[in-house]
C-alpha cells in the first residue's frame, strides 16, 4: 500500500506555476488592451491573450487528468474544519475558473465572430454563430469570472503566506520546486 505523498510532485507542480504565470498574464494582457482604441496594437494584445486563454483551456484539461490519477499531499493535522473545507473549495473553484473561463471567452468572440487563434498556428472552430445579444451575456460574465478568479487567486496567496509564516506548517513549500519537505 502506497502512502499518501508529503509534496507536489514535479509535474504538479509545473502545472501549478505555468498555468498561474499565464493567469496573471492574462490579466495584464486584458488590463493593457482594454482602454486601447481598436487597432492593431489593441488586437494584437487580444489575439496574445486569446492564445494563453486557450493554452490555460489545453493545460487545465492535462492537469485534471494528472490528477484523477495522482493524489495530491493531505492537508495539515492540525487545520480547522472551516480551514479545511475552505482550501477544498478553492481549488475546485480553481478548477472550475480554469475552464469557465477560457471556454466563456471562447464563446464570447464566437458570438463576435473574431476568431480564436492559437499563436497563429491554428484556428479554433467557432462554438456559436454570431449573436450580439449573447456576445453581450458572454462578455458580462467572462469579466466577472475574471474578477472571482482574482479574489479567489488572492486568498490563495494569501493562505499560502498565512500557512509559511503563521502556521509554519511547509504547506507552501510542498508546491516550491527545488526546496526540501522541511518545515520552516
Amino acid at each position: 500500500m502506497r502512502h499518501p505523498p508529503t509534496r507536489y510532485g514535479a509535474v504538479a507542480q509545473a502545472f501549478h506555476w505555468i498555468i498561474a504565470a499565464l493567469v496573471v498574464s492574462q490579466f495584464v494582457l486584458a488590463r493593457l488592451a482594454d482602454p486601447l482604441p481598436l487597432g492593431l496594437h489593441k488586437l494584437t494584445l487580444l489575439a496574445r491573450h486569446k492564445s494563453f486563454g486557450m493554452t490555460v483551456l489545453m493545460l487545465a484539461v492535462l492537469r485534471l487528468l494528472w490528477r484523477l490519477g495522482h493524489a495530491p499531499p493531505g492537508l495539515p493535522a492540525g487545520m480547522r474544519p472551516v480551514e479545511a473545507w475552505l482550501a477544498r473549495a478553492t481549488h475546485a473553484a480553481f478548477y472550475v475558473l480554469l475552464f469557465a473561463m477560457p471556454l466563456s471567452g471562447w464563446l464570447m468572440s464566437s458570438a463576435k465572430n473574431y476568431s480564436v487563434s492559437w499563436f497563429d498556428w491554428f484556428t479554433w472552430p467557432d462554438l456559436i454563430a454570431p449573436n450580439e445579444r449573447a456576445f453581450e451575456l458572454l462578455r458580462g460574465t467572462h469579466d466577472a469570472l475574471s474578477k472571482v478568479l482574482f479574489a479567489i487567486a488572492v486568498l490563495h496567496i494569501l493562505a499560502a503566506l498565512k500557512h509559511h509564516f503563521w502556521n509554519r506548517d511547509g504547506v507552501l513549500l510542498r508546491m516550491l520546486p527545488f526546496t526540501s519537505e522541511k518545515t520552516p
